[in-house]
């Protein structure tokens, strides 16, 4: 059995304070939930959120993390870094981070093997435009990205990835994908990953569902068997919100 893992993604959202406050709202309302619960924090609110989440289950998860461990990269944060800083999960290749800042299916591949080695845990990020879906071209691109994303990897570090499936036209519109779209495509990805690792290596990894997941569309999304979790933007900005969604099952 998988154990889901729900991410919450704050994006630049929350001054280290706030988030200190959010998360100490957070904590009681998910005590004992039976996914992993991740919060993704701005760089500058990490130590913040580190010291809110000791003594609970809460894991601190980077927005992004460089595929250097050191040296001339002005603005970027390497694995490194970050690890010793108490986080545990990296998001990496994020549509926002393509769409605005020039990530490729190259340097995501860089960056979730330096995150491995850095000891992190990634959560890659695929998926798919509106007019990409609209064409057709939807299994044949989220199928592309993945296997460019785990190139290299050794089987085992593939199972210890987390992939986010995040339908483009999904993000921040109030939009979704049906439970049955999300399911379907996501058991795309995991046919990807066990045509080119074998079906033990698939069936470990976890695929979250990263496409406005949020209280009212939570358990339909997690009673299907391909969903992992999900990886949550504007409900992870509220402790209420945010708790309804890791406690999908009560």
């Amino acid at each position: 059995m998988r154990k889901p893992v729900i991410a919450g993604n704050w994006k630049m959202n929350n001054t280290p304070n706030e988030g200190a406050e959010l998360i100490n709202e957070l904590k009681p309302l998910v005590k004992g939930a039976k996914p992993v619960v991740v919060v993704c924090v701005p760089a500058i609110d990490i130590p913040a959120a580190v010291k809110a989440t000791k003594g609970s289950a809460i894991k601190v998860g980077a927005q992004n993390v460089h595929f250097a461990e050191k040296g001339a990269y002005t603005g970027e944060i390497s694995a490194k870094m970050l690890k010793e800083a108490g986080v545990t999960y990296a998001i990496i290749g994020h549509s926002e981070r393509r769409q605005y800042f020039g990530e490729t299916d190259v340097t995501v591949n860089l960056r979730s093997r330096a995150a491995l080695a850095g000891g992190l845990i990634p959560i890659i990020c695929v998926g798919e435009k509106k007019e990409e879906r609209e064409a057709g071209y939807t299994d044949a691109l989220v199928t592309y990205q993945t296997l460019i994303a785990l190139s290299g990897m050794t089987e085992e570090e593939v199972k210890s990835v987390v992939i986010a499936y995040e339908p483009v036209w999904a993000i921040g519109t109030g939009l979704t994908a049906t439970d049955e779209q999300a399911n379907e495509t996501i058991g795309v990805i995991r046919k990807a990953i066990a045509d080119k690792y074998g079906k033990r290596v698939a069936n470990a990894v976890r695929i979250q569902y990263g496409g406005s997941m949020n209280p009212k569309n939570v358990k339909g999304l997690m009673a299907q068997p391909e969903i992992d979790g999900g990886l949550i933007g504007g409900a992870s900005l509220k402790a209420e919100d945010f708790a309804k969604v890791v406690n999908y099952q009560e």
